[in-house]
This record gives structure tokens, C-alpha cells and sequence, in this order.
């Protein structure tokens, strides 16, 4: 499905039709897709929204920042009329989520975070390849780069760091503009401590996924609920939907 949010069209993923609604919010180098699997676990027992964030996936092509991604999912739950949602983040998609629970806390029931920091809480140290960094990061972030370096070369990047089958994803970011909107999260992530640290602390109840999201939660809620899903990668919704499916359930029954 598809709506006009935010002066841009958003690309979402519906299902479900009972329950306290739920969503999910990719992060890099995904799509709404990285839930494919997720999705009807959950729809079970809730209503599930998966978006393609601004500039990914079959939304618009578009410039991005944190900032505006935030004011997307805001209007995007409007536009449902859904609120307030357990919001699910993972990866780049946290300075969005945690930006939206912050400033709208209306908005948000609870906030899933999978494997994701946040700039002004220690994020920014994996742009430093020098001390163990990922260098995809730099090369993301530079204007464009991507496009000199990336274009046509979509599935042999995607493979070096996505598990699995990577054809739906690398449709996506093939398309013309398809590196946009992940290259302006990246910027905005090497830009944006001071602002995320200036904004309230959560209130509602946080579930924090894997041992680095545990950490930075930590320093900016009070509920948090941690779960650790050993011998699970970066990629948790890809590698292990049913394990992360079974967290949120458990997590979403008692908050």
C-alpha cells in the first residue's frame, strides 16, 4: 500500500486485523522486506505495519535525514490512525524512532529496538574504520559516492552484507536514487549526537535487542526490558524472525 505523507509517498506492508498495532521500521541495507518473515508471526495476535523509510524500498526516492524520518512515521501513523503503535527499529532506523518516542510520545505504546544505537551515545564510533569501524559507512555518507561507487554493483554489495538471499533488496537500491535515503541517515547520524542527547528521556517501556542496544537504552530510558538472542547477527529479523517474533510477542503482552 501507499500514502502521501510528509510531501513524499510512503510504501507500506499491512497486516493483521486485531490486536494493538505494531510498526516495523527497517534499517541498512534492507527494506520493509527484512519482515517478511516477521510479519505473520506477529499478525497473529496484532496488526503489523512495515514502512519503507523515505528515499528506500518502493517509497519515493527522496533525500533523508533522521529528523525528517521521524516527522514521516508521525504523519504516517496519522494517516493509519493507528496511535499509539509498538514501535520497532532496527539499526540506522534508531535516530528516527528514538527522535518520534521522544518528541511524540502520544505516538508510541512502546519502542522495539533490534540492534540499534544512537549518535551522542557511542554510534558514531562504528564510522572509525581505523579502530574497527565499518568502512561502508564513509563511503555512504560522502555525497555522491554511492552512486559513483555503488551503481550497478548493487547485488555484490548487498551480498557482502546481508545473510541470505539478497534479489528483493538489491531491486530496490538499483533503481535511480536507490542510495539516497540511506546516505542521508548516515549523514545525519555523524551530526546528530548533541540533538538526541538533548532530547527527554523515555518514558514508556523500551525492549532492547542484543547486548549494544541493551547499553544505549540503558542511558536514555527508565522500563527497559533487555533480551539477548545468542548466535544471532546484526541482521535479527533475517536470521532469526521467529526467536525476534517471540521477544516482541512476550515483551508486548506485558507492556
Amino acid at each position: 500500500m501507499k500514502g502521501k505523507i510528509n510531501g513524499t509517498t510512503l510504501h507500506y506492508l499491512e497486516a493483521g486485523t486485531e490486536g494493538e498495532p505494531i510498526l516495523l521500521v527497517h534499517g541498512f541495507p534492507e527494506t520493509s522486506y527484512a519482515f517478511h518473515d516477521v510479519i505473520p508471526l506477529l499478525a497473529e495476535h496484532h496488526r503489523v505495519f512495515a514502512v519503507d523509510l523515505r528515499g528506500f524500498g518502493d517509497s519515493d526516492p527522496g533525500d533523508n535525514d533522521s529528523a525528517t524520518a521521524a516527522e514521516d512515521l508521525h504523519q504516517l501513523i496519522g494517516h493509519l490512525g493507528v496511535g499509539p503503535v509498538h514501535l520497532a527499529g532496527q539499526d540506522i532506523a534508531g535516530g528516527a524512532v528514538y527522535r518520534l518516542a521522544a518528541t511524540h510520545p502520544e505516538d508510541v505504546r512502546s519502542l522495539i529496538a533490534v540492534e540499534m544505537g544512537l549518535a551522542g551515545y557511542g554510534l558514531e564510533a562504528l564510522a572509525d574504520f581505523t579502530h574497527g569501524g565499518a568502512w561502508h559507512i564513509g563511503v555512504l555518507a560522502a555525497p555522491g559516492v554511492p552512486e559513483m561507487l555503488l551503481a550497478g554493483h548493487e547485488r555484490e554489495f548487498l551480498k557482502y552484507l546481508l545473510p541470505g538471499d539478497v534479489e528483493e533488496f538489491a531491486r530496490s537500491y538499483s533503481r535511480p536514487g536507490g542510495w539516497r535515503g540511506a546516505a542521508g541517515l548516515y549523514r545525519s547520524m555523524l551530526r546528530e549526537g548533541d540533538e538526541l542527547r538533548a532530547l527527554p528521556a523515555l518514558e514508556m517501556p523500551v525492549l532492547a535487542v542484543n547486548a549494544f542496544t541493551i547499553a544505549t537504552m540503558r542511558q536514555v530510558a527508565a522500563k527497559v526490558t533487555e533480551v539477548e538472542l545468542d548466535g544471532v547477527g546484526h541482521y535479527v529479523a533475517l536470521e532469526a524472525p521467529e526467536r525476534l517474533a517471540h521477544a516482541v510477542l512476550d515483551f508486548t503482552r506485558g507492556s
